[in-house]
């Protein structure tokens, strides 16, 4: 192993380790549905705007996402969008709190904003850690700890509740 292969493997690992966040984070969706339809009283119809405002805030959050990445840099705007995630779970507390409806909407809705900021400064970044021969090879490296999370994410879900 070379010293430039050395140099890159804690950002490298570090990139795997977000990308494992957000896919973690991103499955859990699926699984709040049917926990939020029984502790909101919601319906079928009501329940599915959790993945709603989970997704929309990509489409919505997109462009900002690269302009705040121009002022910030990929390094800043990853701590930036890890901030934002904060800030959306937290609102989960007077959500669950109050049971309510709208409060959890918000929360997913800043949680995807912040998972937004995170990709998109994550992505390109994973293909400048090395060689741009192997970037491909790093991106799928990258997506395997993502789906991993994935896999992971409604199984510790459903144990926890």
């Amino acid at each position: 192993m070379n010293q430039s292969s050395r140099t890159n493997l804690i950002p490298i690992t570090i990139i795997g380790v977000l990308f494992f966040i957000f896919g973690f984070v991103t499955w859990l969706n699926g699984t709040l549905i049917p926990y939020l339809k029984i502790a909101c009283e919601l319906n079928t119809f009501q329940s599915m705007f959790v993945a709603f405002a989970f997704y929309i805030s990509y489409f919505v959050m997109a462009l900002p996402s690269s302009w705040i990445l121009k002022l910030t840099g990929f390094k800043k705007g990853m701590m930036l969008g890890l901030l934002v995630m904060a800030v959306g779970a937290l609102i989960f507390i007077p959500a669950a709190n109050t049971r309510t409806y709208g409060l959890f909407l918000t929360g997913l809705f800043v949680i995807g904003t912040g998972l937004s900021i995170l990709q998109t400064a994550s992505n390109p970044y994973i293909t400048i850690l090395g060689p741009i021969e192997s970037a491909a090879k790093r991106i799928s490296i990258m997506g395997i700890c993502n789906k991993v999370a994935g896999f992971l994410a409604p199984i510790v879900l459903g144990a926890i509740i």
